[in-house]
């Protein structure tokens, strides 16, 4: 509305000035080369605007001349580029869908179209991995690696080759590229991987502090890795150097209450050096959380000047904690079979195989030791052991399909941090193998904690 306003005054203005110049008297003589011309002043004006229109004019054709291959080149190049643009499309779509040879098609049309677009090296480097044209691919992810706009992209790329061909020092090198150019997840994620799996945990816990840092992983998710890395060094350092695994141990509890690695560390380091009450203190304080058969073990390895009535009076105060869990009940019955009490160990263990329930193999097995102790080899027993045979597994250490008898801190199969879950294995998950562990620090490769012997408390007559 203002513009108009303005419009329209500035319009009144020319007219008022127009008018008020033909009004003036006056002429205007011009003598050159003989010639005498003379004539009014709003004429002279008039053809003075004239001349200067038609000189713009025939400058305006001039430049436009001038420029006409440079537009009908631009408009070449712009038609070029639109083509290559869908060609990219189609070629990217046909990747989505899995169409190995339209995408390849695609990708070399776009390769002629438009050799220095990034999304062509893109499209080429995924047309080649969808028909498994690993040479290509890496041919055109170290491509964008060239271009500041492409390398990161490039880099992971690489990384993604390098980890398919199971080359760990390649894809720790992309890896650490990329990380140093900006802590983005995947790169911190692999640098750390790398670095848990050489067992260099200092380093590793450097790595997720500057991930932290840059804000590439959440707080909750990082104080479990910090957990996990704490409890990998314990472990490492346990046997020289037991106040460090001591401190770092209860270090990760904290950081992760109830987290059983860590607690089993700490309460081995401190049974190791006779620190017997504080054992089985740590072991109570966290068994409401985390009853774990482990734990049980240790539990009764810390009361090693304790009869088997003292224990299994112990063991129930343990098990009052989490008194559902089978692991509560599993420990009441191996202390009282110790102990001869047959009637509490068949108590202990009668809500695991009431009628409907389903024991797991460990508790058929209990129960056949109990049968085999009281009344000797009969039919009891037998069924026991058969029923045990297709039981329900126990729950066991599981990452990745794997299971292991042990917690370890990252998976055998693809390296990854924290994967190991407590849980009942399915029947087709295979066993990790004692040696010839891939990527496991050999700290971790140490015997499995055994439960003790019961029957070796002091000699007890019982009613």
């Amino acid at each position: 509305m203002l513009f108009v306003f303005f419009f329209i005054l500035a319009l009144a203005a020319a007219a008022y000035g127009l008018e008020w110049l033909i009004q003036q008297p006056g002429s205007l003589t011009l003598e050159f080369a003989g010639n005498h011309i003379e004539t009014s002043i709003p004429v002279a004006i008039g053809g003075l605007l004239a001349l200067t229109a038609a000189v713009i004019l025939v400058w305006a054709i001039v430049i436009a001349l001038v420029r006409l291959p440079g537009r009908v080149a631009g408009g070449s190049r712009e038609r070029r580029k639109a083509k290559g643009l869908d060609v990219i499309s189609q070629g990217l779509i046909a990747v989505g869908s899995g169409d190995a040879a339209r995408a390849r098609k695609a990708a070399q049309l776009a390769e002629k179209l438009l050799p220095e677009e990034p999304l062509t090296q893109m499209l080429v480097a995924q047309a080649a991995q969808l028909s498994g044209d690993r040479a290509t691919s890496a041919k055109a992810f170290h491509k964008m690696t060239l271009k500041p706009e492409t390398k990161l992209l490039g880099l992971r790329g690489l990384h993604i080759e390098a980890k398919r061909r199971e080359d760990a020092e390649a894809a720790a090198h992309f890896a650490n590229a990329a990380h140093e150019i900006a802590p983005l997840p995947w790169a911190g994620s692999a640098v750390l991987e790398h670095l848990a799996a050489a067992g260099d945990w200092e380093k590793a816990r450097e790595a997720l502090e500057k991930s932290v840092s840059a804000k590439a992983i959440d707080l909750a998710s990082a104080q479990k890795l910090r957990a996990v890395i704490e409890t990998a060094m314990a472990v490492s350092r346990e046997r020289e150097h037991p106040h460090d695994a001591l401190h770092l141990a209860r270090q990760a509890l904290k950081r992760r209450p109830g987290f059983v690695p860590a607690a089993l560390t700490a309460a081995q380091v401190l049974i190791r050096h006779g620190d017997y009450k504080q054992a089985a203190k740590l072991i109570e304080g966290v068994w409401t959380a985390s009853p774990h058969p482990e734990l049980a073990a240790l539990y009764l390895e810390a009361l090693p000047g304790e009869s088997n009535s003292q224990r299994v009076a112990r063991v129930e105060k343990l098990a009052k904690l989490a008194s559902q869990a089978p692991a509560s009940r599993h420990i009441v019955a191996e202390a009282a079979l110790a102990a001869r009490d047959f009637a509490k160990a068949r108590e202990a263990l009668a809500p695991l195989v009431a009628e409907g329930q389903h024991p797991s193999a460990h508790t058929c097995l209990l129960m056949a030791e109990i049968e085999d102790a009281e009344n000797g080899q009969s039919g009891q027993v037998r069924e026991w052991l058969a029923r045990g045979s297709r039981a329900p597994r126990d729950p066991a250490w599981i990452a990745d399909g794997v299971v292991s008898k042990h917690w370890l801190p990252m998976s055998p199969a693809t390296g990854r941090l924290d994967a190991f879950e407590w849980k009942t294995p399915p029947h087709s998950a295979p066993q990790l193998a004692e040696e010839g562990r891939p990527n496991i620090p050999a700290a971790f490769l140490a015997a499995p904690v055994e439960k003790p012997a019961l029957t070796a408390a002091p000699a007890e007559t019982n009613a």
